[in-house]
């Protein structure tokens, strides 16, 4: 469950970056974004596996 907590987290700190890339055209938020979504999808995979792991221990 920590790691889903670090996916909140995550997302919420990436919300502000969002806004400014989309909506005031800020470049440099736009790679914090990028470098934030590839974070994201890292940590998901780490959480798909955790859990394919204790379901086939079950």
């Amino acid at each position: 469950m920590k790691k889903f907590t670090e996916v909140k987290e995550l997302v919420a700190s990436l919300e502000a970056d969002a806004d400014k890339f989309y909506n005031k055209g800020n470049s440099a938020a736009g790679t914090r974004v990028r470098k934030g979504m590839q974070d994201l999808k890292n940590l998901a995979q780490a959480i798909r596996l955790e859990i394919q792991e204790s379901k086939n221990q079950a």
